[in-house]
């Protein structure tokens, strides 16, 4: 099949579920379109045998190796998908509680990490099933961090006060650099291909990822911002939005820093005051609608691929027991990982425990934690580590995100008022 038929396919499949949606289920279109995925191929794996020698799951996998889904997601879509998301945060309101936003994207993704994989290597060990600890701390990486596709895309629908706003978005923007790589060193030691293996290493590593990639956005969205402000032509600055979301996402990866975190900085410079100045009411305009418009149709064909991705993923019923024994567990590490650096930093009293109960169950995962566990190696334990991831998003995604705007009622209008 070619690129254009596989694009043929997913947008008619996402234009029919979308209207069965609206119809039927009337939830978020994403996630409309991603039950009504996991249904679909649920009931078809299901009807397989009746149906030979027609295959369903033959049929979607074909489709779905048309395209390598991880790298389409982490080196293509989620360029676009970040930049986006971080124009419409609102800056003042995020330096304003950096410390925060800084200590849940760091020492909260590191502390879920810790307090999953060892959880998820202690019920496997109690399941009879023989996984190495270094593999679930890789799974503990990829399940840590919120997805800023999902979390962005619910803050857009809540309205939650600005404070609340910043910390969700913030966190959810940033901790994916953390996950990507905390992720990539425990895999390096777990295929023994790693040469980070000391403290001293990981946080190098981090510190010349991380912070390079948030000088490099910086400088590329002064850079962009700079030009904007000499022309005034809507189709111009929206081609240059357009490249400076690609090429610093690029250029990022071709320096070996971390592409999401740069493309936040440059998203987060284009959605500044600087950046609402230098386009005219008319551009401005015409910039915003067309990066909602991407944002809302990638998010629905990315939950479109994770509702069809189920049918590559086995699973037995001591799978199934591991990943629902596991959705509690990635509560229960979500809650340690937002609970103590808010503790550390004595912020309890002043959010209160609406705003940290709203924070731990509007720890989304989404299509990074499905991309990172399909790339996993051969040589991993994917027989019992995707059922686990698979449970996880889905759960988060659905469960908490279709409850979270009722939990968002018993807080609204309270706002953390935290300083530096």
């Amino acid at each position: 099949m070619d690129g254009l038929g596989f694009i043929a396919i997913l947008l008619t499949l996402s234009a029919v579920f979308g209207i069965i949606n609206y119809r039927l289920l009337r939830v978020h279109a994403s996630t409309g379109v991603l039950i009504i995925a996991l249904a679909v191929s649920v009931i078809a794996v299901a009807l397989d045998p009746l149906i030979a020698p027609w295959s369903f799951r033959h049929w979607a996998l074909e489709l779905l190796h048309t395209v390598n889904l991880p790298s389409t997601l982490m080196n293509g879509a989620l360029a676009f998908l970040l930049f986006a998301g971080s124009m419409h945060v609102d800056i003042r309101e995020l330096l304003h509680r950096k410390w925060t936003v800084l200590a849940l994207a760091t020492f909260g993704t590191i502390i879920a990490v810790a307090v999953f994989g060892i959880g998820i290597w202690l019920v496997f060990a109690a399941l009879g099933v023989a996984v190495p600890l270094i593999w679930c701390l890789v799974v503990g990486a990829i399940l840590a961090p919120t997805d800023p596709v999902s979390v962005v895309g619910l803050l857009k629908r809540l309205g939650l006060p600005a404070g609340f706003r910043a910390i969700f978005a913030g966190e959810a923007l940033f901790n994916d650099g953390v996950g990507v790589v905390v992720f990539t060193v425990l895999l390096g030691v777990a295929t023994s291909s790693g040469h980070a293996e000391t403290v001293a290493g990981v946080i190098s590593s981090f510190l010349i990822e991380a912070v390079g990639a948030g000088i490099l956005g910086f400088v590329t969205g002064w850079v962009a911002l700079r030009l904007m402000r000499r022309v005034d032509d809507y189709n111009l600055e929206l081609m240059l939005s357009l490249a400076l979301a690609t090429g610093t996402y690029s250029l990022a990866n071709g320096l070996g820093l971390s592409g999401p975190i740069a493309v936040v900085m440059a998203g987060l410079a284009m959605g500044s005051e600087a950046g609402q100045t230098a386009m005219s009411e008319v551009a401005r305009h015409h910039v915003m609608t067309f990066w909602s418009m991407i944002d809302e149709l990638l998010n629905t064909l990315l939950f479109l691929l994770i509702g069809l991705e189920v049918v590559s993923v086995p699973i037995t019923g001591l799978d199934l027991l591991a990943g629902v024994i596991a959705i509690a567990l990635s509560l229960f590490a979500r809650a340690v990982s937002v609970i103590i650096p808010i503790y550390l930093l004595r912020l309890h009293e002043v959010m209160g425990r609406h705003a940290i109960a709203a924070l731990t169950w509007g720890g989304l995962r989404g299509g990074i934690s499905v991309a990172l566990a399909l790339s996993l190696p051969e040589a991993a334990p994917r027989g019992h580590l995707l059922p686990v991831c698979y449970a996880v998003v889905v759960f988060t995604i659905i469960a908490q995100g279709l409850t979270m705007p009722r939990l968002v009622r018993n807080f609204r209008g309270q706002e953390p008022a935290e300083t530096a």
